[in-house]
C-alpha cells in the first residue's frame, strides 16, 4: 500500500484510485456512524476524496495514509452535521433507520442507532474499524480517558436497551 501512495503523491491518478477503491468500505462504515441517510454519506464520502486529492503531496509518512483519510472523513462529517445545525433523537434516527440504509451490517447499524451521535461514532471506530482508544482520541481530540468511559458508558446503555427490547 506504501508504494500506492507513494504514487498517488507524485501524482497517479490511477493509484489514488485504487487507494479510494480499498478505503472505500472503511469510510462509509464511519460516514454511516455519523449520518443515517445516503444523501449525507454520499456528500461527505465525494468531499473527503476530493480534499484527499487536493491535498496528498501534504501527507508527512505513507504509512499513515488511512488515519490521514479517515482524519479528514471525520472533520468533513463533523462540518456537514453542524452546518445542518439539526439534532435528532433516537424515535428520528430509528424511523431514518440505519439498519434500513445500510444493509449490509443491519444489528451493528441498528445498535449504534441506539446511541447518542457523539458515542456513535466512537463505536464505529473502536468496534467498526478496530482503532485504540489512544487514536480515536486524536482523531476527534478528546482524551483518551473520556474515550474510555464514553464506550462503557455505551455498552451500558446498548445493555439495557436489549434488555428493554426483550421484554417489549
Amino acid at each position: 500500500m506504501e508504494l500506492l501512495v507513494k504514487r498517488a503523491m507524485g501524482g497517479d491518478g490511477e493509484s489514488f484510485i485504487q487507494l479510494m477503491e480499498q478505503h472505500r468500505q472503511s469510510m462509509l462504515k464511519v460516514a454511516w456512524g455519523f449520518f443515517s441517510n445516503q444523501e449525507d454519506v454520499a456528500d461527505v464520502m465525494q468531499q473527503t476524496i476530493l480534499n484527499a486529492y487536493e491535498h496528498i503531496g501534504e501527507l508527512r509518512q505513507t504509512r499513515y495514509f488511512k488515519t490521514w483519510l479517515i482524519r479528514i472523513l471525520i472533520n468533513n462529517c463533523t462540518k456537514l452535521y453542524n452546518s445542518q445545525k439539526r439534532m435528532t433523537d433516537q424515535d428520528t434516527v430509528r424511523e431514518e433507520g440505519y439498519y434500513d440504509a445500510y444493509p449490509g451490517e443491519n444489528s451493528f447499524f441498528y445498535l449504534l442507532s441506539l446511541l447518542d451521535r457523539q458515542d456513535r461514532v466512537i463505536f464505529q471506530l473502536y468496534f467498526g474499524q478496530e482503532y485504540t482508544t489512544k487514536e480515536i482520541g486524536e482523531f476527534l481530540g478528546i482524551k483518551e480517558s473520556t474515550i474510555r468511559s464514553r464506550i462503557r458508558r455505551g455498552k451500558e446503555q446498548l445493555r439495557k436497551q436489549i434488555q428493554r427490547e426483550e421484554w417489549a
